[in-house]
């Protein structure tokens, strides 16, 4: 992300839900860059919410940079892994209940 001076202390709050691993000011002028791991399941709608956020001063650019394995099984109900996985069902409009193994198994 990059961002003059003012607009990277209002929107301050992108630190506590993102993992910032680099914070620096570009020499000779008033913008920041910051780098930051950025979930995927969090970059939809990234885009607009920071424009929103910095009234347009902000620009992000996402790049992949990594894998990670989630700490918790999608099977176990309430846990995270099976909150986004029901999310992730509902926007895309599949029944919230993950279809079991066996009716993908060949009935001969």
């Amino acid at each position: 992300m990059q961002a003059g001076t003012a607009k990277v202390r209002r929107f301050n709050t992108w630190n506590s839900h993102r993992h910032v691993f680099e914070e620096m000011q570009r020499p000779g002028t008033p913008l920041y860059n910051i780098k930051a791991y950025l979930p995927v399941i969090e970059s939809f709608g990234f885009s607009s919410q920071l424009r929103a956020a910095t009234s347009g001063q902000a620009f992000p650019q996402c790049v992949f940079d990594h894998w990670d394995m989630m700490g918790s099984d999608p099977l176990e109900a309430g846990s995270q892994a099976a909150q986004l996985v029901l999310d992730i069902r509902k926007r895309k409009d599949l029944k919230e209940q993950m279809t079991p193994l066996s009716e993908f198994e060949d009935k001969l």
